[in-house]
């Protein structure tokens, strides 16, 4: 059966097809759809973990136990997972393993742009990287096959652009196949330092044979064109280059990204004129040919951030390319923003009006950094923001601890926060934390978590307390307000900054997107009363707006929060 498929959606096709059993991942654009996808074929186990180290363990845990397993993540989240990842380079695995990565070059929804090649290379793991959604199941069945006759887990490079496109799949039957018997092995499994030891060389052998591996391999192929230019590319930039060259020029499409081939790329080389190596992010491809001896031009001329395009390719290599589009006027930005009746705003506004220092953490309440609200001071990664305030007010003290606060979201503080919530605790911080419970994984796409009492297939499951786990580790001082009530958010901080000890605020209302919510009717103002004196863009909602020097709302927006509504000082604001 042939069909369209977006590449996640393919990636999990091609997992159900090989016959993958378990798989557990933690959500991350772009790579978020994969285990959505995957969790429809009810063959497979699939999960939510609380973290990208907790789901690659799960996963490495269920292929030494005989089953095929997959774990998913971003770049970002490959960070937190290296831990585990390094050393099943070392166990190997029993049933095949494969970890999908999916990188952001661009930073379309990423705090930084990290090239995950660097990983396969660090941890001495083969890399297989597709370039269209048909590759994607392929590539899949073939990391398994590697994996399992190879003794390794194997990584799966993604892409914004690989994950989010589509292109034309032909779908097959699901290999079905038994558990495979699990025998105890210290040997292989136990990496105290006397077994590890042993195992370096092997790992170091099997580098070697994979590395021959890659010389004849069909994961990497010649394609055919003008000898005048050589193209070596992989996953989305080799789409970029062939539809901007087209027969203008040969290529080396390297499937297996790691570890590369030798010969191949030298015999590539000898058969044209110029060779060209065209990566995103990172110059791995590239210093790999120079340390062969191949000389080629890569980063030279193309650059080191962000993401490509047809046309940046065209024009670096044949001095072409017109935008396919020019608008006959300037066009506005649209940054993003907090949707209308979204339950951070209202705590954005307030903490912004006591213009405390707040430590920011990863979610969709990051756009509190963004004007009007301008509430936001840092933002690491996943969990920072709570042992960063620690870390500012161990620094400044306790005059600093009275005017600063982290905010962290539900999920991110199941995911990093609670170690971090811990060090406060066990340290004797003073430091004030507030948690922004909407309900839900809100900028992934409304994933569930463990504070939410659902699985990823919706099962009823045990719901985490944040109140009694911060109380179990030891914060006597944890109170819940509702974001829409301005007044009570604004007594409770300063009531927190106010005591010489640690305490949590929980800010507790539904993500407004969430399809249980009921929402209030939208609100309106009476033009007779307003003055336009913009008090209530201060918040920054998108369904308010000026016309004719006076505020309007956009009924199709507002939910009816009622948060704009307590900061008109001339009662124009209401139902």
């Amino acid at each position: 059966m042939k069909k369209l498929m977006l590449g996640n959606e393919a990636v999990a096709r091609g997992l159900y097809e090989a016959g993958c059993g378990v798989a557990s991942s933690y959500p991350g654009t772009p790579s978020t759809e994969i285990t959505e996808a995957l969790a429809k074929y009810p063959e497979v186990y699939a999960e939510w973990a609380p973290n990208e180290k907790v789901a690659c363990e799960t996963a490495l845990g269920a292929a030494i136990g005989g089953r095929r397993a997959f774990c998913a993540m971003k770049h970002v989240g490959l960070n937190v997972a290296a831990d585990p990842l390094f050393t099943a380079s070392y166990t190997g695995v029993n049933a095949g393993m494969v970890l999908a990565v999916a990188d952001d070059p661009g930073m379309h929804s990423s705090q930084n742009e990290q090239d995950s090649r660097h990983y396969a290379v660090a941890a001495k793991l083969p890399m297989v990287e597709p370039a269209d959604s048909a590759e994607c199941i392929a590539f899949v069945k073939e990391a398994y096959r590697l994996s399992e006759e190879y003794d390794t887990p194997v990584l799966l490079r993604m892409s914004t652009r690989i994950s989010h496109s589509q292109s034309l799949v032909e779908t097959a039957p699901r290999a079905e196949l038994p558990l495979k018997a699990y025998e105890k092995n210290p040997a292989k499994y136990v990496m105290m330092p006397a077994f590890a030891k042993a195992k370096h060389p092997k790992v170091e052998a099997r580098q070697q044979a994979l590395a021959e591996f890659a010389e004849t391999t069909s994961l990497n192929q010649v394609v055919p064109g003008s000898r005048k230019i050589g193209i070596i590319a992989a996953g989305t930039t080799y789409q970029y280059a062939r539809e901007a060259m087209g027969e203008g020029a040969s290529y080396l499409k390297l499937g297996l990204v790691n570890p590369l081939p030798t010969k191949l790329i030298q015999d590539f080389a000898a058969g044209v004129d110029k060779v060209y190596v065209i990566e995103e992010l990172d110059d791995v491809i590239e210093a790999h040919c120079r340390k062969i001896g191949v000389e080629v031009t890569g980063k030279g001329l193309f650059p080191w951030v962000g993401e490509f395009s047809q046309r940046l390719v065209a024009e670096k290599l044949a001095g072409v390319g017109e935008p396919a589009y020019v608008f006959p006027e300037p066009v506005p930005v649209r940054p993003p923003v907090m949707c209308a009746g979204c339950p951070h705003r209202g705590l954005f506004y307030a903490l912004n009006k006591l213009k405390v220092t707040v430590s920011g953490d990863i979610g969709c309440y990051t756009l509190g950094a963004s004007a009007p609200l301008n509430a936001m001071d840092t933002t690491i990664c996943m969990g920072a923001s709570i042992s960063a305030l620690h870390g500012f007010n161990a620094a400044r003290g306790e005059e600093s601890a009275a005017r600063s606060v982290a905010v962290i979201g539900d999920s991110t503080f199941i995911h990093s926060g609670i170690t971090s919530l811990i060090n406060v605790s066990y340290n004797m911080g003073i430091s004030t934390v507030i948690v922004l419970d909407n309900s839900i994984t809100g900028m992934t796409g409304h994933q569930q978590n463990p504070t939410t009492g659902l699985t990823l297939k919706g099962d009823p499951t045990a719901k985490v307390s944040i109140e009694k786990l911060c109380e179990a580790i030891g914060i006597s001082r944890v109170r819940v307000v509702d974001p829409y009530d301005l007044e009570a958010v604004l007594a409770a901080v300063k009531e927190e900054l106010a005591v010489k000890e640690p305490s949590v605020i929980i800010s507790r209302r539904p993500c407004a997107l969430l399809k249980y919510v009921k929402h209030e009717a939208p609100l309106k103002i009476g033009p007779e009363k307003c003055k336009g004196c913009k008090a209530c863009l201060k918040l920054g909602c998108p369904a308010i707006s000026m016309a004719d020097g006076k505020a309007r709302i956009d009924v199709s927006q507002c939910v009816g929060c009622g948060v704009c509504e307590g900061l008109c000082a001339f009662g124009a604001i209401g139902k």
